[in-house]
């Protein structure tokens, strides 16, 4: 019914019927700060989407609103800008620029958003708004994109467009996330595998409610220390690209050269990219013991290692050490506030969320959002506005 209610709200902005495309946010169970170092990931898609509802207009002008902000704002296609202003309209506007440079470019059209992933949560609504417009636009200007080749226009329009360095993985399980499954992909090569998620687990999302500002400052210093890790090391790996090319072993041999904040962002890519990989046997064996307990390993790295935490996101995973049903947890997303993943046991997951709200409100003053879900599909068309 959500479709259908956008699409009378559509109706009555605009007069016309739209088509409505949908993409889900995502949650990462393992693979933080992995990506943009070409390595691997395991995301889900979740039950929240963005949803993006869109009809021609004979006129060259792109008109987009959304409900979630009042403003209606009106583009020239014939001059559109080439950078984002830093507001939420550049998600759309980025994805008909990139359309545009690939020969695709947009007719006049209307589009109104309707998002429910939680902006600032580290659920990526960014990558749901930029997926469910690239299906949007693709319906009118006649591109015809795999849903790889999709993941990749959006990730493009938010490095250069937006300027936000951000890897494959948000838009690429937003594409191709399917429901009962966490994806393993690898961020070189785009292949990837299902991996199961048992059903006795539940994923339990613990949303902080905190967003520290460090936009894309410190996200980009971090992708940053990185790369120069990376050049340092060439000097005795020439063929290392990224640090995916790059063991435990060969690492630890040059310790020394490296400076102490660069060697400690390696270290935390190098052993995150082990984790993911040991992380899908276990979770197809169907062991999410072990699981957890790497994704435990996985926090106490991003905190320590990457430096990416903040005291909220430190105290939620401390309470849900002491809950009933809990297999394992972390932060997620890029850090400084955001959401915890935890894996709860079905039968406790209600009694799990009411507990770590709590307990988290009691130790912070801060009321959390709870959300009880399990892997969702990626995106999709919503037929006739019914879905």
């Amino acid at each position: 019914m959500k479709s259908a209610e956008l699409t009378q709200h559509f109706e009555h902005l605009f007069g016309s019927q739209p088509r409505v495309f949908s993409a889900p946010g995502r949650v990462n169970l393992l693979g933080e700060h992995t990506d943009y170092n070409d390595g691997f990931v395991m995301p889900c898609a979740i039950g929240f989407s963005t949803r993006v509802a869109i009809s021609p207009r004979p006129d060259r002008k792109l008109v987009i609103r959304s409900e979630e902000f009042s403003e209606q704002l009106e583009f020239d296609l014939e001059n559109l800008p080439s950078r984002g202003k830093g507001v939420w309209s550049d998600y759309v506007l980025g994805i008909a620029v990139m359309l545009g440079e690939i020969g695709h470019p947009t007719p006049g059209a209307s589009l109104l958003v309707r998002g429910e992933v939680p902006i600032g949560a580290g659920l990526s609504s960014s990558a749901a708004i930029e997926v469910a417009s690239a299906l949007a636009l693709m319906s009118l200007n006649g591109a015809r994109l795999s849903l790889p080749e999709v993941a990749k226009l959006c990730q493009r329009a938010e490095n250069v467009f937006i300027g936000a360095r951000v890897g494959i993985m948000d838009q690429f399980v937003s594409c191709l996330g399917k429901a009962g499954h966490a994806l393993l992909l690898d961020c070189r090569s785009l292949e990837f595998k299902l991996i199961p998620i048992p059903e006795n687990v539940r994923l339990v999302i613990c949303n902080t409610m905190v967003k520290h500002d460090h936009a894309s400052g410190a996200y980009n210093r971090r992708r940053e220390e990185c790369d120069e890790g990376v050049k340092i090391l060439t000097q005795w790996y020439p063929k290392a690209r990224a640090l995916r090319d790059i063991s435990l072993a060969q690492l630890e041999q040059h310790t020394a050269e490296l400076p102490p904040t660069v060697y400690k962002r390696c270290l935390h890519v190098v052993t995150e990219n082990q984790r993911v990989l040991e992380g899908a046997k276990h979770l197809t064996e169907g062991d999410v013991c072990k699981f957890g307990t790497l994704m435990r390993e996985s926090h106490t790295s991003l905190r320590d290692l990457f430096e990416v935490s903040c005291r909220e996101l430190d105290i939620m995973v401390e309470i849900a050490e002491s809950l009933e049903g809990y297999c394992g947890g972390r932060m997620t997303g890029g850090g400084f506030g955001g959401c915890t993943v935890n894996l709860v046991k079905t039968a406790d997951a209600s009694r799990f969320a009411a507990q770590i709200s709590e307990r988290y409100q009691a130790a912070t003053g801060i009321k959390p959002d709870i959300y009880v879900c399990s892997a969702a599909n990626g995106a999709s068309a919503d037929l006739n506005g019914q879905a």
